[in-house]
């Protein structure tokens, strides 16, 4: 039995079914927040401008390296030396071995000049990312409002998921939903706390476990949100752990948490799993998106940390990889700095020399 505590933090006895013990806290009062829409990719304008404060450093590399190509204005194609120099410049940004060597064979092969490798830089990008993209502009993330919404947050640790979390907690809180955050790392006590301050921040409800069983968290969560029958547009955000030393472990903990959501879900309901990856950790991203595939169906990535690294070109290298798309990017440290990927925007942020 999980106990619902009040504002006054007096204990009340909850009518919720048993279950391995939790505790579950109500949503408690929150502080005037900013406009959650702020975190919404439908202002193209608000979003490209985080993004391109965000991708200066990697901005910087890649245009820096092909300002000598691109200075060229004669129509003659690029030399073998020239083609190096951009399959150079592509990999230092972590595009990825594959994509910068094919990119850079395509180029020679079409006998571009260097005045024509911008733009056809830019096309293939977008044909990279649109092919695993719902559409050719939005990686969206899926959302019903007449059903219950459910994220499952994976990652390793250090990655950022505490902090997306809180931030898509507060998102949806401000648009009038209610959130119910699932404390799953249940073998670090910090998380239980980042995620509880988190939670306060945001308005929105943490259950938390006493014991190390985080499939009793997911349980509990998912009673806690169908509790009165109406679960039209609430959201449960799920934490995991991210123990890749202990990966056998981890897979079986991650497994059993996913079987108790396809258990306790009702039949109608949106499931996303969500890999966050730190974008300082380049190709080890890679890596990480394979072990986790391996226990959940991921069906998107949540990159963060965006703004310190000089690496954005691995939400290519994912993408045409593992064949995922880029849902939600972290570009700054503010509570709305989560935005929805816009790959226009994210294209236009690598290559606007402008912003340099």
């Amino acid at each position: 039995m999980f106990k619902l505590f009040n504002r006054s933090d007096s204990p009340s006895p909850s009518s919720a079914p048993s279950a391995t013990p939790a505790q579950a806290c109500e949503k408690p009062n929150s502080e005037t927040l900013a406009d959650p829409s702020a975190g919404d990719s439908s202002g193209v304008k608000g979003a490209f401008s985080g993004l391109r404060a965000a991708l200066r450093q990697t901005r910087n590399g890649l245009l820096g390296q092909l300002k000598t190509l691109t200075a060229d204005a004669s129509d003659k194609p690029l030399d073998a030396e020239a083609l190096e120099a951009f399959e150079e410049a592509l990999i230092r940004a972590d595009f990825g071995v594959d994509l910068a060597v094919a990119l850079a064979e395509q180029a020679r092969q079409k006998g571009l000049s260097a005045r024509q490798l911008k733009p056809f830089l830019r096309e293939e990008l977008m044909r990279v990312l649109g092919a695993v993209s719902q559409s050719s502009r939005f990686n969206e993330l899926s959302y019903g409002d007449d059903r219950l919404n459910i994220y499952f947050v994976v990652g390793v640790n250090g990655a950022g998921k505490t902090t997306l979390i809180g931030k898509l907690a507060h998102r949806f809180v401000g648009h009038g939903k209610r959130v119910i955050i699932a404390a799953g790392d249940t073998f670090r006590a910090a998380a239980e706390e980042q995620l509880g301050v988190w939670a306060q921040r945001a308005g929105a409800e943490l259950v938390q476990t006493q014991t190390n069983d985080a499939a009793a968290v997911v349980y509990d969560a998912l009673r806690l949100a169908q509790d009165g029958g109406d679960v039209a547009g609430s959201v449960v955000i799920i934490d995991t752990a991210g123990r890749l030393q202990n990966k056998f472990n981890l897979m079986e903990e991650l497994g059993k948490m996913k079987r108790i959501i396809d258990k306790e879900a009702p039949a109608r309901h949106v499931y996303e799993a969500l890999l966050v990856v730190d974008a300082t950790t380049g190709q080890n991203a890679l890596s990480q998106a394979k072990v986790f595939a391996q226990a959940v169906n991921l069906t998107g990535v949540a990159l963060t940390k965006l703004d310190g690294s000089a690496k954005g070109g691995i939400a290519f290298h994912i993408a045409k990889a593992h064949q995922l798309p880029v849902k939600l990017v972290g570009v700054g440290e503010q509570i709305d700095d989560l935005k929805d990927f816009d790959a226009v925007a994210f294209i236009d942020g690598l290559l606007d020399e402008e912003a340099l």
